[in-house]
């Protein structure tokens, strides 16, 4: 097991002993599988549990830097009616476990691609009930004020919208570096880009985003349709919180011709549609939501692009081809998913 090599439990138990958590040895140590590849340890000393989490020893990102980022987001929504494994404790520093990680409460829920429990899976109503309580959760998040927070650095304002549609075309445009890959790749890729720069909103109040928000980040409670906690704040930042709302109607897995869900959820018959997600947004904010469409445009053209760059390393021999095709398919859907939003004007 990985973690085993990252993880010294000795070493982490003295470090514990240093901020008064618990004494005597780790028991009950149990890996959690989570949307990426950061180590996640279930873990109990003395009466109370634990969650460890820790970059894997092969980070693409700075690893340390990203455990740094999640604990403070996580501080900072403490005390707030944000869905959240409550922070207990984090180390900045790499001379513990040779990275920086950080202790939280355990979360009991569930996670809905994964599997919906009986009580879920069989009821439309409560369906229904969980798809709004994704937007509550977001609404929540957007009510934060960053500057208040302690967060305002952790975002670069000017301009913020008006750069993303040629920042993402700018990560596709380096793909031509793997050999095999064209630049006409994904179909519409042009047409989507201009229109995001034609239509780009102009202003926006700023708020703390999660950044990759979509029914795989969050677990939901094994009694009621409630959100237990958002996970995975690896991505978070300061910017507009719309982007998020955006990412959750471009991947929501309603039925649409041609379209494979990123993260499906079966039954999902009950679900709201996206234009109800939109509209119960709508009904909780102060913000300008109008151009809702347009958030919905990027988050596909942004996700698309993401996931065309594995096609590109796989046609490079770089990934696994059978991996590569797939996610191309999947490009090419929510490249499709955009261009329709743009020809119907709604939802």
């Amino acid at each position: 097991m990985e973690w085993k090599s990252l993880v010294d439990l000795d070493r982490l138990a003295e470090w514990m002993d240093g901020q008064g958590l618990g004494s005597g040895r780790l028991s009950d140590i149990v890996p959690l599988v989570g949307g990426t590849q950061n180590v996640l340890l279930r873990f109990r000393r003395a009466d109370r549990e634990f969650v460890l989490r820790r970059p894997p020893l092969h980070s693409i990102a700075n690893g340390s830097e990203t455990m740094r980022r999640e604990a403070r987001i996580l501080a900072a929504l403490a005390g707030s009616d944000v869905p959240h494994a409550r922070l207990v404790a984090a180390c900045p520093d790499d001379d513990v476990l040779g990275a920086a990680f950080f202790l939280m409460e355990p979360v009991d829920g569930f996670t809905a691609p994964v599997r919906l429990p009986a009580l879920h899976a069989g009821s439309r109503l409560i369906r229904r009930q969980m798809g709004f309580a994704m937007v509550d959760a977001a609404l929540a998040l957007g009510r934060i004020d960053p500057f208040e927070a302690g967060l305002g650095d952790m975002g670069k304002l000017e301009g913020y919208l008006t750069r993303q549609a040629a920042r993402w075309r700018s990560q596709y445009d380096g793909y031509v570096k793997h050999d095999g890959w064209a630049a006409d790749s994904l179909t519409g890729i042009d047409a989507i880009g201009q229109w995001l720069d034609a239509n780009c909103p102009r202003h926006f109040k700023p708020g703390i985003i999660h950044g990759d928000y979509h029914l795989g980040n969050v677990m939901f409670r094994l009694d009621s349709p409630a959100i237990a906690a958002i996970v995975d704040w690896e991505l978070a930042s300061v910017g507009d919180p719309l982007i998020d709302m955006g990412w959750l109607l471009a991947t929501w897995p309603e039925a649409e011709q041609g379209f494979e869900a990123i993260a499906p959820v079966e039954p999902w018959q009950g679900f709201p549609s996206a234009t109800e997600l939109a509209e119960h947004y709508a009904a909780g904010t102060e913000r300008d939501v109008s151009a809702m469409l347009w958030y919905k445009v990027l988050a596909c053209y942004k996700l698309g692009i993401l996931l065309e760059g594995s096609h590109a390393r796989a046609l490079a021999g770089k990934a696994e081809k059978e991996i590569g095709d797939r996610l191309h398919n999947q490009a090419e859907q929510l490249l499709l998913r955009a261009q329709r939003t743009i020809e119907r004007g709604t939802l």
